[in-house]
């Protein structure tokens, strides 16, 4: 009977590998369309033809619109490819592969939309849709339990975008008392500022600062973090720390460019505290840490206080602010991508049995290993130019402590991370593991995004580099 049970149910899996196998390659069909499609914005939309508006001005094609939706849809063609490839050797995923490419695909198109918001509420709704197609995908997990880590994802979500809409309200009661009307376009609710001492704006502003700030992961509210992107499927982190990571982002970009010349000070401070408690955080974790997944989730961490310490700058700091979370988005897709493959074959995400990755996954062990210097700032890759320009801002404003902290935390986080990780790669192995073939087609995304990490950090193409420079500027560049 028992016997008679297994077979059917393998006949039955057959059944569905066989009715589901066009499904992943149709989600690389798909990913690279919507690739080639924002490559074409990109080469057909000039700076001086922008901002451009649709949808009675609801939606707007501006610099920065245009530089994330390029960076992301980059991102999912990679993260596209490494699932047609898991699914291939994985039967468990090709039993959800219609619904996982599914949920994928309205992710990004909600993600693509987004960025293209020019209603602060419009935004802030579309965060948190994007919110609801990610939890599902992390609840398919390999944690004990995912499904708990996808509901307290989602608390932690619900609890950042809550105090964001706070911001809102705020904004709100600041224009009521002072008898101004309030739109929350973009482009229009500078209108209804004041440059003077007003209470509610500057609880207003500190809420949406704050609020976003633990949706991009800085302390305090960072908890939901570390713990999701270790749980969830790999393509899922990588959809998480590359692609909404960068939706809530130009959200933080929304904010500043709105309130450019308005409580600068204000924003200042808030940044820097946010900057430094990430950075401390990041760096006592990372010592910490027994477990590459996490590690590099807490390294997420650390280039979240990176990029407040860069923008609580401004002005000379703001070009590398950019080149940072761009060249960011492409470092850890690497790497969780490359995690998932040794996740694959190692079977754990503990850095002790990984020991001799190098020898047993020449390939995978030498993109993490690129991953891992990129990620440390290490020259030619684009965090290295990044890091510097960002410290040379800080300097230029003066802030002595923001540098020296800064220094100190990366220097750090360096030497924890190269304490754990390098043993894992270099040394002996400890444990005998099959390793399934590998397509050369999943290595191809890798190795793109490696060669674009030397490129941004060693000559970047004029019209890239102008777009760089303009988001720069409309964030106080």
């Amino acid at each position: 009977m028992t016997a008679a049970l297994s077979i059917a149910q393998k006949d039955s899996t057959e059944s569905i590998a066989h009715s589901t196998r066009w499904v992943s390659p149709a989600l690389v069909g798909v990913a690279s369309l919507m690739w080639l499609a924002a490559i074409g914005v990109f080469l057909t939309h000039p700076l001086a033809k922008l901002p451009l508006y649709f949808a009675q001005r609801y939606l707007v094609l501006d610099a920065t619109s245009l530089l994330f939706i390029v960076v992301i849809n980059t991102v999912f063609l990679g993260i596209c490819v490494y699932l047609y490839s898991r699914e291939r050797n994985t039967p468990a995923l090709t039993l959800d592969i219609r619904s996982r490419s599914g949920l994928m695909l309205l992710f990004m198109a909600v993600v693509n939309i987004g960025l293209m918001a020019n209603h602060l509420v419009l935004l802030w709704t579309l965060i948190e849709i994007s919110t609801l197609c990610a939890a599902p995908l992390v609840a398919r997990g390999e944690a004990s339990n995912p499904k708990a880590v996808a509901w307290r994802y989602m608390l932690y979500s619900v609890i950042t975008l809550a105090i964001t809409f706070l911001g809102f309200m705020c904004l709100t009661q600041s224009a009521h008392l002072r008898g101004v009307e309030v739109s929350f376009m973009v482009d229009q609710l500078g209108l209804s500022l004041t440059r003077a001492p007003d209470a509610w704006q500057h609880l207003g502003l500190s809420f949406m600062l704050f609020g976003l700030g633990g949706k991009l992961g800085l302390a305090p509210l960072y908890g939901w973090l570390p713990e999701t992107y270790e749980a969830a499927p790999t393509s899922t982190s990588a959809l998480l720390a590359s692609v909404q990571f960068n939706l809530s982002m130009v959200a933080m970009f929304r904010i500043l460019q709105i309130f450019h010349g308005f409580n600068a000070g204000f924003v200042s401070q808030e940044l820097l505290l946010m900057g430094y408690l990430s950075l401390i955080v990041a760096a006592v974790q990372i010592m910490a840490s027994t477990n590459y997944r996490r590690l590099i989730a807490y390294a997420c961490v650390s280039s979240s206080g990176v990029i407040a310490l860069g923008l609580s700058v401004g002005k000379a700091a703001a070009y590398g602010v950019v080149l940072y979370i761009v060249s960011n988005a492409f470092v850890k897709t690497l790497l969780f991508l490359t995690s998932g493959r040794m996740r694959a074959v190692y079977g754990t995400n503990e850095v002790g049995p990984l020991s001799g990755v190098i020898r047993t996954l020449p390939l995978a062990g030498l993109l993490f290993t690129l991953g891992i210097f990129a990620l440390l700032g290490f020259p030619p890759f684009a965090s290295f130019l990044a890091e510097m320009l960002i410290l040379s801002g800080i300097v230029q404003a003066g802030n002595l402590m923001a540098f020296t902290l800064m220094c100190v935390m990366l220097t750090i986080i360096f030497v924890a991370t190269g304490r754990t990780v390098f043993p894992m790669l270099w040394g002996t192995p400890k444990v005998t593991v099959q390793v399934p073939a590998q397509s050369w087609l999943t290595l191809l995304p890798k190795l793109g995004f490696v060669a674009v990490l030397v490129m941004l950090g060693t000559y970047t193409p004029d019209p890239l580099t102008e777009l760089l420079r303009a988001v720069a500027v409309s964030i106080g560049g």
